[in-house]
């Protein structure tokens, strides 16, 4: 089956959710992803309830993204106005101010209670959203100023190495951090897995996130994690749509068959420049060439409600609509000539 997914989030009034999901199916959507938020726990609770009632009565798939919850992507942490020791400390000594540890047991906790929480509002499938740690000052493809070094981490690698943890990057930094993305989504997955909930991840490749081919290897070998995505966004890097979509795909495509994953793959629909509507057509024929059949975009009518949304959100979300009518059409043919007699 081709999932051809849109991200939505802004609004939490029902009328207008309805309205919008509509809208999303007129744009050949079948799957929507839905923010769950700290503030949609606290303040909207039930209207989460209702909205992926009402989502799933119109037809489509819901996942539910773990937002910001940690810290971006997404919103700022509220979870560390209520544990202020789980900061990321820089190698530095310098504290981050908006995201989680995630080896905070706390943390870890908070994480399970939210699950519970989704559980509850009726959510089937958790979309884990662009783990990371942060580096920053790149330099040969490392970071010289990495997370995390607070006191935790730095017994956790002591117990691991046998020795003091370095403030410098190196080989056992890295495998430290990867290790930590790692046990993290063990330990959360297997919960919600328990729980009967579908895992989903997608994560951002980048040498200063703790992100690269070789993790995402090590969260395919999860077995509680069930899809595992990337996002090869190119407005604002200088990349060729096409090009990178489809090389991007293609990786990501190749570990999800090694370890029988399903898969899913982003289409950038942000950011979008002036003139640069048509881009959107051209990565999501490259995803869907790759051999993608699951397919999201970020976000409803081009991130109309951020400051990040695209320059012209009327016209990015009609072309948007295009990308995924124009796929739709080829799988739909591909199919009849399965069953189509000779």
């Amino acid at each position: 089956m081709l999932k051809l997914g849109i991200a939505y989030h802004g609004n939490r009034i029902l009328k207008h959710v309805e309205e919008d999901m509509v809208d999303c199916i007129q744009h050949n959507f079948n799957l929507v992803v839905h923010m769950f938020s700290h503030n949609d726990w606290d303040r909207h609770h039930q209207i989460m309830k209702e909205i992926i009632q009402l989502s799933e009565g119109l037809g489509l798939e819901v996942w539910i993204d773990n937002w910001g919850l940690g810290g971006p992507p997404g919103d700022k942490s509220h979870f560390l106005a209520y544990y202020p020791d789980s900061h990321q400390i820089y190698s530095d000594g310098k504290m981050d101010p908006v995201r989680v540890c995630l080896n905070s047991p706390d943390f870890r906790k908070f994480t399970k209670n939210w699950v519970d929480v989704v559980r509850e509002a009726g959510g089937k499938t958790i979309f884990w959203d662009e783990p990371h740690l942060v580096g920053k000052e790149i330099e040969g493809g490392k970071p010289k100023v990495w997370t995390c070094r607070c006191p935790r981490c730095q017994k956790l690698f002591k117990e691991k190495y046998k020795k003091e943890m370095p403030q410098e990057f190196n080989e056992e930094i890295e495998k430290f951090r990867i290790w930590t993305i790692i046990d993290y989504f063990e330990d959360v997955t297997k919960y919600s897995k328990e729980k009967g909930m579908k895992n989903v991840v997608c994560v951002m490749l980048g040498a200063g996130l703790a992100i690269n081919l070789s993790t995402i290897e090590e969260i395919a070998k999860i077995k509680t994690m069930d899809n595992i995505g990337t996002d090869p966004y190119w407005y604002g890097v200088g990349n060729q749509p096409y090009e990178y979509v489809f090389s991007s795909t293609k990786k990501c495509l190749e570990v999800c068959k090694k370890y029988k994953k399903e898969h899913n793959i982003w289409i950038q629909g942000f950011g979008v420049p002036v003139g640069r509507e048509e881009e959107i057509i051209y990565a999501t024929d490259a995803a869907y060439n790759a051999g993608a059949r699951t397919i999201l975009v970020w976000s409803f009518r081009g991130g109309e409600s951020n400051d990040y949304r695209a320059r012209n959100p009327e016209l990015t979300w009609k072309v948007i609509g295009d990308a995924m009518a124009r796929i739709t059409n080829r799988y739909r043919d591909s199919q009849l000539l399965k069953v189509s007699p000779q």
